[in-house]
């Protein structure tokens, strides 16, 4: 059987609508891009070009496996985030929209030819450390993970998008072996959902992220006790930090960097207007 690009499309979209997978349409394509090699403009404008018998097996095989509830990131490999492609695996937390909050605010922060050092605890593959790297030509970072997974990913990312230069990356338990008022920006997107809520998140998640990036002890709050006067030391004086919350944890994680010292304290809300980013200054 022939299968052109549009048939495939179609094809997909219901196949996917027909086991409850949300935006079946968006994977639909998403996968076809992959399996076939094209683009998006290809599938618009070339509606009509034939598959080969491998593209269709392919695309059948990342069919089997988005109806089983494995991520589309984790199935072609990439995800979008900001302005950069970002590659990733079942190692590290696929990049969602809301932690571009923190990228858009340091860069509010940060004019493009100012100079200035960050440290990403938890940097996973890299993604909010690339992206701002990306937007700041002058700055340089270290991003700090305790999986040695994710930093081959983050190296990966790094080298990808020519920023390997102005990287640095290291294993290590968040701040542990880093001196006093060293960095000019530190931000994390640590783990936050309290244990007993993962096994009912939807399976996308609870099976196939890293349930260390995701964990964040009986009430979700175990990293940021760790987090904020670590955060603070490593701070130079005026200094600012950002970090990723859930959307029920504002008080709680406002409270904390207040008691370590922080100045300036203040939750930021993401565009769904659910709270999603503590920040403040040393």
């Amino acid at each position: 059987m022939t299968l052109t690009l549009v048939k495939a499309w179609n094809a997909a979209k219901d196949r996917l609508k027909n086991v409850q997978i949300d935006q079946p349409a968006i994977d639909a394509r998403l996968l076809l891009e992959v399996a076939a090699d094209v683009t998006r403009t290809d599938i618009i404008t070339d509606p009509y070009r034939v598959l080969t018998e491998a593209q269709m097996a392919t695309l059948d095989d990342f069919l089997n496996r988005r109806a089983r509830r494995e991520p589309v990131s984790h199935i072609i490999g990439r995800k979008g985030f900001w302005k950069i492609l970002l590659q990733v695996n079942k190692h590290v937390l696929t990049p969602r929209p809301e932690t571009e909050v923190i990228v858009d605010e340091v860069l509010k922060a940060f004019p493009e030819q100012m100079p200035f050092n960050m440290l990403d605890l938890g940097v996973g593959s890299g993604t909010i450390l690339l992206a701002v790297l990306a937007e700041r030509p002058a700055a340089k970072g270290l991003g700090v993970d305790v999986s040695e997974e994710a930093l081959a990913v983050a190296r990966e990312n790094a080298a990808n998008l020519d920023l390997a230069g102005r990287t640095a990356l290291l294993r290590g338990d968040w701040t542990n072996g880093l001196g006093d008022d060293s960095f000019d920006l530190v931000v994390s997107n640590p783990p936050y959902i309290a244990t007993e809520v993962i096994d009912t998140l939807e399976p996308e998640v609870r099976d196939h992220e890293p349930r260390l990036a995701l964990d964040g002890g009986p009430d979700g709050l175990d990293a940021y006790r760790v987090l904020a006067g670590e955060i603070l030391r490593v701070l130079k004086p005026g200094a600012m930090f950002a970090v990723e919350i859930g959307y029920d944890q504002s008080q709680a994680v406002e409270d904390l960097f207040r008691q370590a010292g922080a100045q300036d304290v203040r939750t930021i809300k993401d565009l769904s207007v659910n709270d999603r980013v503590v920040t403040g200054t040393k």
